[in-house]
């Protein structure tokens, strides 16, 4: 009965009669916006409506093809770069970090070798091969009788230190500057000292291009003698130039600069903006725990410390992070092992926006161009003999002259965008259909409308065609056997 009702109510109500159907749809094409179809209905003329059959299709095969290149282009997530310079009265300084070539005491050290080897196992910069073939063994003997040694503490005691002694000049932008303003940071260079550090209460800038900062420095060669048996065989000032929130790092990005030596940097600011994936490698999302900002070196650090807190149950004390720092024995059995494991296998990665230290989405770079001057001349070097009562050999042997300062006031932004945005991919879409098939958006709804009305009909029209419903009642005593029916139907 249910089902009856449906179909007489399809009936009468929302299917419509044949002939009504067929003015709807002559209706459709002779008043729908899209361009070409009413003359295909209109016309009288079978050459004439073949012509405009052949021009509808043609236009709709050309719009196709269009619109589908535009959305292939646009899922390839392309991406241009821009480049602004941006000029300003002032100037944000960068920070610059200063450490010593030659990094520890000699009178403080016992067995040369064997703190600088410490040393090289601490930054990662010696080979697993050559600790266990050179050192091993006299190593050994030197952890079993210094139990309680710190190289931490070591290395901050005995040292490179920075006062009157080793920083003998120093002006930033025409103010004397002191020892008191740069801050202590462990590096691969062992004591290193940061200028226009981040926790400043007010960053320095600069207001004219051509002056900046100024320092001499005393490297104190006799005093700071590496073991050139290990490699180290240069004396002077190294230094990088990095933005005051991100940490100095010196593998590959240090400058340096000789004793008697007259360094004049000149530095210019780069802002480089990168686009979140899938147009660029960046994520928004990525945050540090011990830094407050993301930089891939900070993430980079970050990740061999929980490696090295897991494997080892420590931390050492060149990696962030608030854990037990790491003893001298378990530096030796497990540190070092875990951190050159990590490198050989790849754990901590940077780069591309899958790895674990993606590329930052904005970052500040100082690109440096370096000019040399020896350091002084023969009037200089006397007066400056006679006012730090040193000899002129001792001058041309222990003294650096470095000179940091803007080439222009500006700064230039890199700016990777995306190529083309959803808005602009809509434009070119309609501007493709408006050019070959006139067509907007209303002559969208106007087609999306003919197609759902079709489509509710073809249903109803379904429905109406369905088979009835079987009916499975058992034989009664007032309904005939099967064999009277067949007796019936037979007399019939």
């Amino acid at each position: 009965g249910l089902l009856e009702k449906t179909r007489l109510y399809l009936i009468k109500k929302l299917l419509p009669r044949l002939e009504d159907r067929r003015k709807y749809h002559q209706d459709f094409a002779s008043s729908t916006s899209f361009h070409g179809v009413h003359n295909i209905v209109q016309t009288q003329s079978k050459t004439r409506r073949a012509l405009w059959l052949l021009v509808v299709m043609g236009s709709l095969a050309i719009v196709s093809w269009q619109i589908c290149n535009r959305f292939i282009y646009y899922f390839s997530w392309p991406t241009t770069t821009s480049v602004h310079v941006q000029y300003v009265e002032n100037v944000e300084f960068p920070a610059v970090t200063f450490c010593n070539l030659n990094r520890f005491q000699a009178h403080a050290v016992t067995n040369l070798q064997i703190i600088y080897f410490l040393w090289s196992i601490m930054s990662g910069v010696y080979q697993k091969e050559a600790m266990q073939e050179n050192f091993s063994q006299e190593l050994n003997k030197f952890l079993l009788g210094n139990q309680n040694f710190s190289i931490k503490e070591f290395t901050r005691e005995h040292g490179f230190y920075l006062n009157s002694s080793t920083l003998l000049e120093c002006q930033f932008f025409g103010k004397t500057c002191y020892p008191e303003d740069f801050e202590h940071v462990f590096t691969e260079y062992g004591n290193c000292f940061t200028f226009n550090h981040n926790d400043l209460p007010q960053k320095r800038r600069v207001t004219l291009s051509g002056r900046g900062l100024s320092l001499l420095f005393d490297v104190k060669q006799e005093q700071f003698i590496d073991d050139p048996s290990l490699g180290y065989i240069d004396a002077g000032i190294t230094y990088v130039i990095h933005s005051p929130k991100e940490l100095p790092r010196f593998d590959g990005l240090g400058l340096s600069t000789p004793v008697g030596m007259h360094a004049q940097v000149a530095i210019r600011q780069l802002k480089t903006i990168i686009q979140e994936y899938p147009w660029g490698e960046c994520k928004p999302d990525m945050k540090l725990q011990h830094h407050k900002v993301y930089s891939t070196f900070g993430c980079l650090q970050e990740c061999k410390a929980r490696y090295v807190q897991d494997w080892c149950g420590c931390l050492p004390f060149t990696l962030p992070g608030n854990g037990t720092e790491c003893n001298i024995q378990k530096f030796y059995a497990c540190v070092y092992p875990a951190l050159y494991e990590i490198e050989l296998n790849g754990l901590c990665t940077a780069g591309t926006h899958n790895s674990t230290c993606p590329v930052p989405c904005e970052e500040t770079d100082y690109p440096t161009t370096v000019t040399y001057s020896s350091f002084a001349g023969e009037k200089a070097i006397k007066f400056i003999s006679a006012k730090l009562k040193k000899t002129p050999e001792y001058i041309r042997e222990n003294l650096v002259h470095i000179d940091i300062k803007y080439n222009d006031l500006n700064y230039k932004t890199t700016q990777q965008q995306k190529a083309l945005t959803v808005a602009e991919l809509l434009a070119d879409v309609g501007g493709q259909l408006g050019l070959f098939c006139g067509a907007s958006m209303i002559t969208i709804i106007e087609l999306l409308e003919y197609i759902l009305t079709n489509f509710c009909w073809m249903c109803i029209f379904l429905l109406l065609k369905a088979p009835e419903m079987p009916q499975w009642n058992l034989p009664s005593q007032e309904q005939p056997t099967h064999k009277e029916e067949t007796k019936g139907i037979q007399e019939c």
